[in-house]
């Protein structure tokens, strides 16, 4: 199970409750959306009937979930998804990607993968040098040439200067 949200506390009377987002996708709460609620050992399989936007925070009401007090026994829990949604044919995950090696179009190592992080600019790999250095490297076309994930590789074109920094 991937958790996607967090229960803080009932909004109004109507079943209502007031989510923290904990992941990154756009379209997870929709109406129809199944999640299962995790607390410690309980699990409790629900079912999206609204959502909305209120500040930096969701407001989610469940089916079979119509008060307050039905909202308020939600607090401090998991929402989470069962599977990830598919992604992109493009989308990596972090975990995938570290200790793949990345080299140039000529085939040298350009170091290997430590970290891929969503920046404010954008994707990005953080690189360990043969040398010892820390090169952030945009992962983005046309810098990224070709991932191939069966060789555990990454073939960059980076512009002059990108691997001096």
């Amino acid at each position: 199970m991937f958790a996607v949200g967090y229960v803080h506390r009932p909004h109004g009377l109507d079943g209502e409750v007031s989510v923290e987002k904990i992941a990154d996708s756009e379209d997870l709460f929709h109406e129809g959306e199944e999640l299962v609620w995790v607390r410690g050992e309980e699990r409790r399989a629900l079912t999206i009937t609204s959502s909305r936007t209120h500040g930096d925070r969701w407001l989610l009401s469940f089916e079979g979930i119509g008060d307050a007090d039905s909202a308020r026994e939600l607090a401090a829990g998991a929402l989470c998804l069962e599977s990830l949604p598919p992604q992109p044919a493009d989308f990596y995950w972090s975990h995938d990607v570290r200790g793949w090696t990345c080299e140039d179009r000529a085939g040298r190592e350009l170091g290997k993968v430590r970290d891929l992080a969503e920046t404010a600019a954008g994707p990005q790999l953080t690189l360990d040098t043969a040398g010892g250095r820390e090169v952030l490297v945009p992962f983005v076309r046309p810098i990224v040439v070709e991932v191939d994930g069966k060789g555990r590789r990454i073939v960059l074109d980076p512009p002059e200067g990108l691997m001096e920094l």
